[in-house]
């Protein structure tokens, strides 16, 4: 493939997309200081206003892109309103980023209840304790409810999962990686599910 379109041999010979973003994603954790899997992603409410945010991917499969949040948080209402979004991945230590657009669908509880209880216990009672997005008169309001429910389940092994709290899996029709390159000539190479098939096509910067 890269001696076809004279991409750089970081894009490597993957038809999948999938593939070269695990490659990518190994290479990012050994040389970005923190959180490697920080993405920002941004959503449109249902009166049409975009709006990002960076979040943790917590989870890739064949199906897609994982991260978690509170439901009732502005971006789970977006999501709920338009169940579109789009994900960008920035690692400044390769020169390099992950544009991803796609559909969004709640994952199942089994996958949420997993996740949820891999957390550490504090995270756990702030998921119950924050009204996500919603304003805060003070941080001693916010406080008091965390030690409230942390007197509410005070077994760190026995904290149940919020049904406001979920992951949301992010299918991909569309997934672009970038790499720098001097003067701004930076190579770009374009997946596209077309008929549940990959398609490869290389943009101009």
């Amino acid at each position: 493939m890269n001696e076809k379109l004279g991409l750089d041999p970081a894009f490597l010979n993957e038809e999948n997309p999938y593939n070269l973003f695990k490659i990518w994603m190994k290479e990012a954790e050994k040389s970005e200081i923190n959180d490697p899997n920080a993405l920002s992603v941004a959503t449109v409410d249902s009166a049409g206003q975009p709006d990002n945010r960076m979040v943790l991917l917590k989870g890739l499969t064949e199906k897609g892109f994982v991260f978690y949040t509170n439901l009732e948080s502005k971006k789970g209402k977006d999501l709920k309103a338009n169940p579109k979004a789009s994900m960008c991945f920035h690692w400044k230590s390769l020169q390099r980023q992950v544009r991803i657009q796609g559909s969004v669908a709640l994952v199942d509880n089994q996958t949420a209840d997993e996740y949820y209880n891999s957390r550490a216990y504090e995270s756990r009672i702030g998921a119950w304790a924050s009204t996500q997005s919603e304003v805060m008169q003070t941080r001693d309001e916010f406080e008091k409810k965390v030690e409230e429910f942390k007197k509410k389940y005070p077994d760190p092994n026995n904290v149940p999962r919020p049904s406001y709290w979920s992951g949301w899996l992010l299918s991909p029709y569309k997934i672009e990686f970038w790499m720098d390159v001097k003067n701004r000539l930076h190579q770009r190479l374009c997946y596209s599910n077309i008929g549940n098939a990959w398609h490869q096509e290389i943009l101009y910067p």
